[in-house]
């Protein structure tokens, strides 16, 4: 039996890697773990963590094509993250830029959640422990 022990990372490739660098660091928290510039790739990669935990590999290519988020297509649907409070999460959202959705409440769990995008349209939710 594959005996897996945790989700190791997320990958994102980002098109403006600035842009999105603020984003995961200033607005959702994420500390820098390292950051190196692939010359040979002119490419970018950012490993960040939550809570000391390695979690994001943030790259950077050269024009990379757009992913589907709307309609949703088949693969990867979005990313969650666990908080103690998603109205305060929306409003630290909100003094930021970043428009969420109106907070839900999951049917089978009775737990609150909610969703917003990332620069590049990847969807991204909170869920209220």
């Amino acid at each position: 039996m594959l005996k897996l022990t945790k989700v190791h990372h997320i990958a994102i490739i980002c098109s403006d890697y600035e842009r999105s660098k603020e984003f995961y660091t200033d607005v959702l928290g994420f500390t820098i773990v390292r950051e190196v510039f692939r010359e040979e790739k002119n490419s970018w990669k950012l490993d960040l963590a939550l809570n000391g935990q390695y979690v994001i590999e943030l790259f950077s290519f050269p024009d990379p094509p757009a992913r589907v988020s709307m309609p949703e297509a088949c693969g990867l649907r979005h990313l969650a993250f666990e908080t103690d409070d998603v109205a305060a999460a929306i409003i630290h959202l909100a003094e930021r830029g970043v428009v969420a959705e109106l907070i839900r409440t999951d049917e089978f769990t009775g737990k609150k959640f909610t969703f917003f995008s990332d620069p590049d349209g990847l969807p991204v939710e909170l869920y209220e422990r």
